[in-house]
């Protein structure tokens, strides 16, 4: 399965109020369990799911800033709030409000992630939304090694703009 063939479109797919998303990956990103609701949005089949990695359902109009953002507060412990833009198998797209957290077995070793998206308030999906398109302008503008520096960048401007941490923005939102 490569997401890279898939062509984005233009048609969005909307979350049911009371949906919500589940899936639990590895260390490595790799997806270990996917609730029925994510099968259905992402319209792979839960055999192609499994074992693939999360990325497979990451849209292009993303910043690489923000999935660098999610992997250090995860891998170092922390929890992850925030909007993301997802990519369905047949091209088509649909906004989350996502909760990432680590997960630990019972020893208190990290043992994977656990994810859960619901439905993200609109008002909100147009504010974050002009925010990425300004990351990845700024991730584009520069070289590869320089890319996920200049979207943080971005990011980090309008935080300061506000006075707000990212968490506090991302719940005010």
């Amino acid at each position: 399965m490569n997401r890279l063939n898939i062509r984005p479109t233009n048609k969005e797919r909307l979350m049911r109020e009371n949906d919500f998303i589940v899936s639990k990956t590895d260390l490595r990103g790799v997806i270990i369990y996917g609730n029925p609701i994510f099968v259905e949005f992402s319209g792979y089949d839960e055999n192609e799911l499994l074992g693939a990695a999360q990325n497979v359902i990451r849209h292009p109009d993303m910043p690489r800033a923000l999935f660098y953002l999610i992997w250090t507060a995860i891998k170092g412990g922390s929890e992850f709030f925030g909007y993301v833009k997802n990519l369905c198998k047949d091209g088509s797209f649909y906004w989350v409000f996502i909760h990432i957290t680590p997960e630990f077995s019972p020893e208190g070793i990290k043992i994977g992630y656990y994810s859960v998206r619901r439905c993200p308030k609109r008002s909100a999906i147009e504010k974050i939304e002009a925010i990425y398109e300004k990351m990845l302008a700024a991730e584009k503008e520069t070289n590869i090694e320089n890319a996920i520096d200049a979207g943080i960048q971005v990011l980090t401007n309008i935080l300061n703009s506000t006075g707000r941490s990212y968490e506090d923005f991302i719940f005010s939102l």
